[in-house]
């Protein structure tokens, strides 16, 4: 017997995918904007904006630990529904 909560409950780990998401986004979206001048042939933007670029492995990291956390979280209810 599996328990699986209804679908518009939010289960432990949502809020860090979607916050993972959201950054990971704007990571992506910083290294199109710092990517655009070397093909544009105009002067590149300064090294903090090349920092900026580094929210998409943040974004990632904070998605993995909600998905962990979801996993967790579902074996729990899991090892507790089977005692």
């Amino acid at each position: 017997m599996t328990v699986t909560p209804h679908s518009d409950e939010a289960r432990p780990g949502d809020g860090l995918v979607k916050a993972g998401g959201i950054v990971f986004i704007a990571g992506a979206v910083a290294t199109l904007a710092t990517m655009a001048p070397l093909f544009l042939d105009i002067d590149p933007f300064p090294s903090y904006a090349w920092a900026v670029c580094m929210l998409m492995g943040v974004g990632f990291a904070i998605s993995a630990a909600g998905v962990l956390r979801s996993a967790a979280a579902q074996r729990k209810a899991a090892r507790a529904s089977q005692a």
